[in-house]
């Protein structure tokens, strides 16, 4: 029997612990083996960010840190308060140090982080989180794109609901994909989004343009991302000379207008390879990658799986057979 304890505080987001604990509750229906605690500083309700009460059943003075299989640690509005509680950081690092896994959700890494459990890992966090954890744990190797990272026995995830990922995989690593699968299908989740599939999405990955010049440029490039698009062709739209729009694009966005073309292209692949069968090849010359060699090996490289898997993955229908990755 696995024992798996979920740590929640107050003002805990919902969703971090709901979603993972259903997981394993479906699993441990369908084949045994999990018995799922929540723990909090005090046991009784404790009421989420959203509102929300949830009950804890166990207190840190009644439940003993030793002896577990899986912790997860949730995140939420409420995690700069807990991690200044010194009981509940010295249970969690006591948990952490015994545990065969230990895993967190959100800005529950914020918390996990405060127990040293995490140092010299490589880890992941909700992305408007991700500064704040780096800046205040440089011990830590921050990666904040993708949904989920394992590094050894500890497993770190981006927001809410890539937390029912983390669980999928955590099922699976216990399980195989069947049972990963079967509690997926149950839960109408997809099966399941690599970790490293990126948490972001247009505009959200990147900082949005602080002048209009720049704010036109980009317009251009999300209205129509197969266009044809260079440094010289988005500066004349913009009204400034190459060289003055790639610093002031680099300067508001983080990243030269090639990269972001590059990304929206990207993105836009995405959403079509989830909707419509359109070929790969097809796709690639719409988008603006030129041939399918030239969308796979960027897909791959941005995505980190093939255009062909992806399709497979999330797509309305089965893939087509001149799909290849």
């Amino acid at each position: 029997m696995r024992r798996v304890v979920f740590v929640v505080f107050e003002g805990f987001q919902a969703v971090d612990l709901v979603g993972p604990h259903a997981v394993f509750h479906y699993a441990q229906q369908a084949a045994g083996g999990y018995d799922c605690r929540v723990v909090a500083p005090q046991a009784g309700p404790v009421r989420s960010s959203s509102g929300l009460p949830m009950l804890a059943e166990h207190g840190i003075g009644d439940l003993a840190p030793e002896g577990l299989d899986t912790l997860v640690v949730v995140g939420g509005a409420g995690v700069a308060e807990a991690r200044r509680d010194p009981g509940l950081v010295a249970w969690i690092a006591a948990a952490a140090a015994g545990a065969r896994r230990v895993a967190s959700v959100c800005s529950g890494a914020l918390l996990l982080a405060a127990t040293g459990a995490l140092a010299g890992r490589r880890v992941t966090t909700h992305w408007a989180r991700a500064r704040q954890l780096a800046e205040e744990h440089p011990e830590l190797t921050v990666d904040c794109d993708p949904i989920f990272l394992r590094d050894g026995r500890v497993w770190t995830s981006a927001g809410v609901s890539a937390g029912m990922d983390l669980a999928l995989a955590l099922v699976e690593d216990d399980h195989g994909p069947e049972l990963a699968l079967a509690a997926a299908r149950e839960m109408v989740l997809y099966l399941r989004r690599p970790g490293n599939q990126s948490q972001f999405s247009v505009p959200l990955w990147s900082a949005q343009p602080a002048s209009d010049p720049v704010r036109t440029a980009v317009r251009a490039v999300q209205d129509e991302p197969g266009a044809r698009h260079t440094v010289a062709s988005l500066a004349d739209r913009a009204g400034l000379s190459p060289r003055h729009l790639q610093r002031r694009f680099t300067a508001e966005l983080g990243m030269g207008p090639a990269a972001y073309v590059e990304r929206v292209r990207v993105e836009a692949a995405r959403r079509a390879l989830t909707e419509a069968d359109e070929p790969v090849a097809a796709l690639a010359r719409r988008l603006g990658f030129g041939t399918a060699e030239t969308l796979r090996r960027t897909f791959h490289r941005r995505v980190g799986i093939a255009p062909g898997e992806y399709r497979e993955r999330f797509g309305a229908a089965n893939t087509r057979t001149d799909l290849e990755d």
